[in-house]
């Protein structure tokens, strides 16, 4: 191959590099870039000829630059060539970005060059970003579900003790007493509901839903309760497919975006809800995870406040985590957005810039020809007295399941106990006639309450089933194993709820 040939090829080679390809002497003077690199940084090609490398670097690099290069060429002892770090690049527009950078030397006819070739780390550092801020809340959530489930237990034996003792008292005063124990039993009893739903175990009934409606109703309500000093504003797309999604828990999770936005501007300001149909793409994926690609309806609640920092954007969803005043938020309205919108097979995301506003956008699946509502059926009997119809409680809880069994005799049914799955087995296959299985999902033993539910619904048909539990169905049913899901009463549940629950599993058909 002739000389002609090599420097063709390699100048092919040199203009077709993906990557930034920088070329310059001794003293730091471009004499050849490549296109990628007048692309990365934001310049004209023939703009960087002439520039000195340092135009690219931050202030601090730049300074320290010349002098790092003058000792490495009077005494060698820097290494330059073959190796690869990471530094920061400086774009035309004055923005800092990450770079990784490789650098080899050239001596020829009594000269110097450099050539440096610099790969941008932008979208890495993003996917690094978010797989670790994916893993904190992810990990926190396993704790949350945890401490929720054991804690609702408690809860449990507690709203079920004082109710009883209600219906047993003549003295007014020692009511009164009770009510307020009752009261705040029903605060930890939604603070766990609430912690649930960020673990992305809450109890959710999607259907297919007007997401524009919801958004309209969601303004409606903000407009009546959230002050004269805000302007909410709701710019919907023309067209707007519908999404699969629980409408309420949407609802909520928009009005808590709200919320936070009015909370960020407390001299008042413009929330601006708007909505769009958007396409995640493998470019989008490169800097979240968690979605899937396809369709989605984006629905975004902006505000014009101060903006949030970097720390603050990286904490936003952790459950508890706050920069409001002491007394002024729990910190659990975003972890409960976050933890919807995963739930919801979604996602959603924050933009914050200071001096300028936020963003929050929840990203979800549209519906698709065919998709089915979800929702069970309620029971809205007005006499939910039970007529002796026996019910079996399995329970491993010796403390819940002797109340539940109490509280079902309150309501006029026989209550039959069993600790574990297999004992109630044991029960059924005796030949003793139950009418409804009460079981909890997570229980010791070779079978939990899901496994139970499922071998009397084949078994015995006949008998009606209510699942109970602190986590939602959605945590064990991972596998889809359910046509349809079992009814399921959360704890901690109120007699009301206990009464309610039993009176429709033994009417429904």
């Amino acid at each position: 191959m002739t000389q002609a040939q090599t420097s063709a090829l390699l100048s092919a080679v040199f203009d077709a590099a993906v990557d930034a390809i920088i070329v310059a002497t001794k003293h730091g003077v471009i004499t050849r870039a490549n296109a990628a690199a007048a692309q990365l940084f934001g310049y004209d090609g023939a703009d960087l000829l002439g520039q000195n490398v340092g135009a690219l670097m931050p202030a601090d690099q730049s300074e320290n630059h010349d002098a790092f290069m003058q000792n490495h060429m009077v005494s060698g002892i820097h290494r330059i060539a073959g190796t690869k770090r990471p530094v920061e690049g400086l774009r035309r527009d004055g923005t800092v970005f990450p770079l990784q950078i490789s650098v080899g030397r050239a001596d020829y006819d009594g000269t110097t060059a450099f050539i440096a070739v610099l790969h941008d780390l932008t979208d890495r550092r993003a996917a690094q970003y978010a797989l670790a801020r994916s893993q904190r809340l992810d990990a926190i959530g396993q704790m949350t579900l945890g401490i929720a489930h054991d804690f609702n237990n408690l809860l449990t034996v507690i709203l079920g003790n004082l109710e009883l003792a209600t219906g047993q008292l003549a003295d007014d005063d020692i009511r009164a007493m009770i009510d307020d124990a009752l009261e705040a039993a029903e605060l930890g009893a939604d603070l766990t509901r609430r912690l649930t739903q960020f673990a992305r175990q809450s109890y959710l009934q999607p259907e297919v839903a007007d997401i524009a409606a919801a958004c309209r109703s969601a303004k409606a309500m903000l407009d009546r309760t959230i002050g004269s000093n805000y302007t909410i504003i709701y710019e919907p797309a023309p067209d707007m497919p519908k999404a699969v999604v629980d409408p309420a828990k949407f609802q909520t999770a928009v009005i808590n975006l709200a919320l936070n936005a009015r909370d960020a501007m407390p001299d008042g300001g413009q929330i601006t809800i708007s909505s769009a149909v958007v396409q995640i793409d493998d470019d989008y994926i490169a800097q979240e995870i968690d979605i899937k690609r396809g369709t989605y309806i984006r629905v975004s609640v902006s505000d014009t406040g101060a903006g949030m920092s970097a720390e603050a954007q990286l904490r936003a969803f952790e459950p508890f985590y706050t920069t409001k005043p002491l007394g002024k938020g729990t910190g659990l309205g975003l972890a409960m957005v976050h933890g919807f919108a995963r739930q919801s097979h979604g996602h959603v995301t924050l933009y914050s810039e200071i001096g300028l506003g936020s963003t929050f956008s929840l990203y979800l699946p549209i519906a698709t020809t065919g998709t089915a509502p979800l929702s069970g059926p309620r029971a809205d009997g007005i006499n939910v007295q039970g007529h002796n119809e026996r019910v079996l409680v399995v329970e491993d809880n010796a403390k819940v399941r002797s109340l539940a069994c109490e509280r079902i005799a309150a309501l006029g049914y026989r209550a039959l106990a069993a600790e574990t799955a297999d004992r109630a087995l044991e029960i059924l296959n005796a030949g003793y006639k139950i009418d409804v299985l009460f079981t909890d999902l997570v229980m010791p033993g070779s079978r939990g309450g899901f496994e139970l539910a499922l071998l009397v619904r084949s078994n015995f048909p006949y008998i009606k089933i209510i699942l109970t539990t602190g986590y939602a169905i959605e945590a064990l049913d991972r596998n889809n194993q359910l046509s349809a899901p079992f009814r399921v009463l959360s704890k901690p549940y109120r007699q009301e709820d206990l009464a309610l629950g039993l009176h429709a599993a033994l009417t429904a058909r």
